[in-house]
């Protein structure tokens, strides 16, 4: 199955290493001639900004880099991103993610596979409802990135349920997410809560909140809210931690979780001969 790829969205961070092994992880795992959008909201310093010129220079997506004179706030600058691509399906990657090979053709397959998606989610390490391989649980990064994007890849592509996004990577289709009214920067000051309640408005629509269970981005730490965001959510959608609360206990996914866990063990480990002829390591 093939499906059109969506416009990638990474609002750049100040930490240049970060943001040097994002960009890296994603230029080798995405296909060429993806579109993606690098944004800064006046956050990056010197450093940071010579490691996007740098990248630039040398990638073979169909990248573009802007920069804000003066910042406006991480939910605020999403939302414009999001609104310059009208209708058009996103995904947004966090600075400090670490995409894995077939990470965004798989995400644009489950939009794909089922309509009522409006928000795909894949596997991480720190993806908290979406963790992988144990729930809610901030794990280290995958040593074996291939393998494990490998095993990843033969899971059935059910695409159960989330409670929300969550913010590590997400595939938003856009006339679910334009007709939900886009973030609100307003209520919330980061995109951890902002995508939160974005999830619960499109789910309210009658739209789902899915995992991409065939996917996997890593990251090196997991979303926090401002100051403010998880009271903000809790008056806005007074069941949300509750529910939250539920899903953590009751772990639903956790046949998938261990399934995938089946797939990645059963799979040889790289060849640790494989550098030794121009090939890298898995």
């Amino acid at each position: 199955m093939s499906a059109a790829l969506p416009i990638v969205l990474l609002p750049v961070c100040v930490d240049d290493a970060l943001l040097d092994a994002c960009l890296g992880a994603l230029e080798a795992s995405t296909p060429a001639g993806t579109r993606v959008w690098l944004a800064d909201d006046a956050q990056a310093g010197p450093r940071a900004q010579a490691v996007v010129e740098h990248w630039l220079a040398r990638t073979g997506l169909q990248a573009d880099y802007t920069r804000r004179e003066r910042p406006i706030g991480e939910v605020a600058h999403l939302e414009q991103m999001l609104a310059a691509c009208a209708d058009a399906d996103v995904a947004v990657l966090a600075a400090d993610a670490q995409p894995l090979p077939g990470w965004l053709p798989r995400l644009a397959e489950c939009l794909a596979r089922d309509p009522s998606i409006a928000s795909a989610t894949p596997w991480s390490n720190a993806g908290e409802a979406a963790s992988w391989p144990r729930l809610g649980v901030l794990e280290s990064l995958p040593d074996q990135p291939a393998r494990l994007a490998a095993a990843c890849a033969a899971m059935p592509p059910l695409h159960p349920e989330l409670p929300a996004a969550i913010g590590h990577a997400v595939v938003l289709r856009g006339s679910a997410r334009r007709k939900a009214g886009g973030l609100d920067a307003s209520s919330y000051g980061s995109w951890y809560a902002a995508l939160i309640d974005l999830s619960l408005r499109m789910a309210g629509l009658g739209w789902r909140n899915a995992l991409c269970e065939t996917a996997f981005v890593a990251r090196q730490y997991e979303g926090v809210p401002a100051d403010g965001d998880m009271d903000a959510l809790a008056t806005r959608w007074p069941a949300w931690h509750a529910r939250l609360a539920g899903f953590l206990m009751d772990d639903p996914l956790r046949g998938e979780r261990e399934q995938l866990q089946r797939l990645y063990a059963e799979l040889p480990p790289p060849d640790p001969q494989r550098p030794l002829f121009g090939e890298p390591a898995a």
